[in-house]
């Protein structure tokens, strides 16, 4: 075991910050959001397109698609300032925010960005032990009978997916770990693929589209509006990945600019998960209608062929391992940054050891980015076993995420960014949509906390 020191790289393979070069593609890009995109909130617009009925759900979809491709427009060109072509870096959401809004905007979003990507871990260690879950639950209705009482909890699998991303935090940054954004999104492809095949064959079997254009019909007017909110709550999770866009943005070489290039990795990105949406939310919903079930590939609407049903699991558990990265490199980043300019003459904190084993690359590990990291995950697998409720802790994060970080900061940055002047058209149009996208935050979250509240309870 040997310390390794830093040294300076040679100013030649550098970018204009300092910068190991940056070789980040178009395709690369995409796959980093694809990851990001399509995770767990695939899974449940199935149940979410049967509150909302079969106007109102495609039509949710559409609109989310619209605002997080105007989003992230919007956020790409932030990326650099005070010119969005050659001005200085801003290398992650909340760097932008501080150059172009100032110490308390950057507080306030600082605080959101990160309580959201640390729910979005603790909202895939649910999903991941889900999948798990109905692994072995497939295997038991196959071989028992689909009425055979298949039970099982959640704990064991979680704490089996939280040792793993124990190993897999130890990658050391996003610039490391394009090869697994790359197998997540091809698994992703996988599953929502299979989800929306099983749905298509499910409604030829049926000979008839199930569901109805108002949706899964309630007792009183009160639960309806809880659960419209509550579907809301979880598209809104399933398509932003603003918090994490300017991150990816940083992966990428120049020329060309970096915005032109994560522009059209977007409407690529954006194009591709709401196909799928679309595909999965509504087969789903006319293979079950009224009886859509919660997860679609793990509330058991399907059953046969068994095989599938587990293939696809397996592929949402190899998923969700770098969905949760993704999520979680950006606050490893910031908190070890902290903590080196904080601590510049710590060992513990600057000082990398080389580790050799069998069969494998070298190691280069550091006591805080172990020490941490583990921390980190341990914590977010431990409110998990708390809180594992599905649908609802998807819909509280959605809701959390989309207004203050999907469109409120990118709006006010872009409006200093562009030096777009007050009662402008421009101006006008981006504070009403803004306005509107408040609004379907603040519902969202009212019916999610609700939702919430009531699973605890019950």
């Amino acid at each position: 075991m040997a310390v390794q020191q830093s040294f300076e790289l040679d100013r030649g393979s550098c970018d204009d910050d300092g910068h190991p070069l940056r070789t980040g593609t178009l395709w690369s890009c995409v796959a980093h959001i694809i990851t990001a995109v399509i995770g767990a909130g695939v899974l449940s617009l199935a149940w979410s397109t049967s509150q909302l009925g079969w106007i109102g759900g495609p039509v949710s979809l559409l609109c989310f698609a619209v605002v997080t491709y105007i989003s992230s427009f919007l956020l790409a060109d932030c990326y650099r300032s005070p010119d969005s072509v050659t001005g200085k870096r801003n290398h992650s959401y909340i760097d932008a925010v501080r150059v172009n809004l100032g110490r308390k905007h950057t507080w306030v979003c600082g605080l959101l960005q990160y309580l959201s990507m640390y729910g979005a871990g603790i909202a895939y260690v649910i999903t991941t032990a889900n999948s798990m879950r109905a692994i072995q639950r497939s295997n038991c209705f196959h071989e028992k009978g689909h009425q055979a009482p298949c039970s099982y909890g959640d704990s064991l699998y979680m704490l089996i997916f939280g040792a793993l991303q124990i190993v897999v935090s130890q990658i050391p940054d996003f610039h490391n770990m394009t090869w697994l954004s790359i197998i997540a999104a091809i698994m992703s492809f996988a599953y929502a693929f299979i989800g929306f095949g099983l749905g298509f064959a499910k409604v030829i079997e049926n000979g008839t589209i199930q569901g109805s254009i108002t949706g899964v019909p309630t007792t009183n007017m009160a639960n309806k509006l809880w659960l419209v909110f509550q579907a809301l709550g979880d598209i809104a999770f399933a398509y932003p990945y603003s918090i994490i866009l300017l991150e990816i943005q940083d992966t990428l070489k120049s020329p060309p600019a970096e915005n032109k290039t994560m522009k059209k990795a977007s409407v690529i990105a954006i194009f591709v998960t709401t196909f799928f949406y679309l595909c999965c939310g509504c087969f789903g919903y006319a293979a079950f209608g009224n009886e859509t079930p919660g997860n679609l590939l793990t509330g058991f609407g399907f059953f046969e062929p068994y095989w599938l049903i587990d293939f696809a699991n397996a592929c949402i558990i190899l998923h969700l391992v770098g969905g949760y990265q993704i999520y979680s490199q950006p606050v490893f980043a910031v908190i070890e940054r902290w903590f080196s300019g904080k601590f510049p003459d710590s060992g513990f904190v600057n000082n990398f050891y080389s580790i050799k084993l069998p069969l494998l690359p070298v190691l280069q590990l550091n006591p805080l980015r172990l020490c941490f990291r583990t921390a980190y995950v341990v914590s977010t697998t431990g409110i998990a076993m708390l809180f594992p409720y599905f649908n609802q802790v998807l819909g509280v994060l959605g809701a959390l995420n989309f207004w203050p970080l999907a469109i409120y900061f990118p709006v006010e940055m872009y409006f200093v960014q562009k030096k777009i002047a007050a009662w402008t058209r421009k101006w006008i149009v981006l504070r009403t949509f803004s306005f509107i996208c408040f609004l379907v935050t603040v519902v969202g979250l009212i019916g999610s906390i609700e939702g919430l509240i009531s699973a605890k309870i019950s």
